[in-house]
């Protein structure tokens, strides 16, 4: 017996030898136990110095042919050996001859691939070639057809479709090409550990975002996925009315995990809807709250309802978050069996995507694109009791939920400044900004599932 018991104490320990030097000499990829925290092996404040040898995704994976190309398919076989410009530009022309796309979407879709290939190009890398742009965009005309022939239609719930055709990795691949890997970062590492943390503990996070632009979900996804995937594989976005009708918006919709709302800005586009409208958003309020009590969940949400829009001198400031937006989360993570948390998120990617100046109703609208740098960064958790109670008990329920809705929207917006300085300024970025492709092997990110 006093063998059996020496055997056993001396796997122990070689079993916590072999586990303490795996730590030290690893690096974080955003998957741990339940309950372990990583910070303390790895410093979230470090600054990372980029030399000619760095492990950033440019300069190591960007040696080899563009990896978002990987596993490229295609609905129907006319887009199978498209390689060239010409060759695009005569099977766009040809759907239009044929009656299958009408002269305003021939135009759309025209200038929209000259504006993409000319963003590609500015990039001066060898993988963005013409090629390139070609191939990605020969996969957004592929799907959109598809929606021509059979229409998806979403659900209150929508998880990703994966199999048989994966719309996340169409989806990451289109952001993939536009994004400056090398000048892109993200923000405050240590309080995305605090989240992934209460998330594999159980917890519910709802993350009050800025939007910005149409390829915001998968900006947090690039920029996330690295060091946290499982966080990435978690995350469901509330999506409005554009995002799931427009038929350019809908393949890469299919991509994400999404609860389908319409927001008051849409509501009453047409009358005749407004009551199927209202009857979907009664659905997806039963489905958040079944999701929500199981525990663990992730939720993107843009509480000001829409886009935010630039300034004239430039500038994109947050918009304002609408109270009862703030207030029914808040109310959902409260009444939900699992514990729940609130956190300001700001996001960074306007170039890449940038809405039109004001709101239009219809769909079709023009995309202008350009390769740029993106950012995200999160701030401290919303204490929404003390923000309560400071407001008093004479302050009415209204008056309650705008000062929620203020607090929330500001801290967002404190977050953005920092952030957008970060992107743009290099000389002056905050040692808590990383590249999230600096914390993993070369070579290993190919932003695909």
């Amino acid at each position: 017996k006093q063998f059996i018991v020496f055997l056993y104490t001396l796997c122990i320990y070689i079993i916590y030898y072999i586990q303490r030097k795996m730590l030290s000499t690893s690096k974080p990829v955003g998957v741990r136990q339940k309950g372990v925290n990583m910070s303390k092996h790895v410093s979230a404040v470090k600054p990372i110095v980029v030399s000619k040898k760095s492990s950033c995704f440019k300069t190591q994976a960007m040696k080899e042919p563009f990896p978002f190309l990987k596993n490229v398919k295609y609905h129907s076989d006319l887009w199978q050996t498209v390689r060239t410009e010409q060759h695009f530009l005569k099977v766009i022309g040809g759907l239009k001859q044929k009656g299958h796309i009408n002269d305003k979407l021939h135009n759309i879709w025209t200038d929209f691939y000259f504006n993409y290939k000319n963003a590609i190009l500015s990039a001066n890398l060898p993988t963005h070639t013409e090629e390139l742009a070609v191939i990605i965009q020969s996969t957004i005309a592929d799907n959109v057809l598809m929606q021509f022939k059979k229409p998806y239609t979403f659900p209150s719930y929508h998880s990703r479709i994966l199999k048989p055709y994966n719309y996340f990795q169409f989806g990451q691949r289109y952001v993939a090409s536009l994004l400056d890997f090398e000048r892109s970062y993200l923000g405050a590492y240590d309080r995305w550990e605090k989240i992934q943390d209460l998330l594999l503990n159980g917890h519910n996070v709802v993350l009050l975002a800025n939007h910005q632009t149409e390829a915001d979900p998968g900006v947090f996804d690039h920029l996330i996925e690295p060091v946290f995937p499982d966080m990435s594989n978690r995350v469901t976005f509330v999506a409005g009315d554009r995002v799931v009708t427009d038929a350019l918006c809908k393949p890469f919709s299919m991509g994400r995990n999404l609860f389908c709302v319409h927001s008051k800005k849409h509501m009453g586009d047409d009358p005749a809807l407004k009551a199927a409208k209202m009857d979907t958003n009664r659905r997806t309020l039963v489905a958040l709250q079944k999701r929500l009590n199981k525990g663990g969940c992730l939720l993107w949400i843009a509480p000001s309802g829409g886009r935010d829009r630039p300034q004239p001198d430039g500038s994109c400031a947050p918009e304002r978050f609408d109270p009862l937006a703030v207030e029914l989360f808040r109310n959902l993570i409260s009444r939900a069996k699992a514990p729940g948390h609130l956190f300001p998120l700001a996001m960074y990617s306007l170039p890449m995507m940038p809405p039109p100046n004001t709101v239009d109703k219809a769909v079709g609208e023009r995309r202008i694109t350009n390769f740029t740098p993106i950012g995200m960064s999160v701030g401290d958790e919303i204490d929404w009791k003390a923000i309560v109670a400071a407001a008093g008990k004479s302050a009415t329920k209204d008056e309650q939920h705008e000062i929620l809705a203020v607090t929330a929207r500001n801290a967002v917006a404190e977050l953005y400044v920092e952030l957008e300085k970060a992107v743009k300024d290099q000389t002056s970025r905050p040692k808590y900004f990383v590249r999230p492709w600096d914390l993993v092997a070369p070579g290993t990110y190919s932003g695909t599932k």
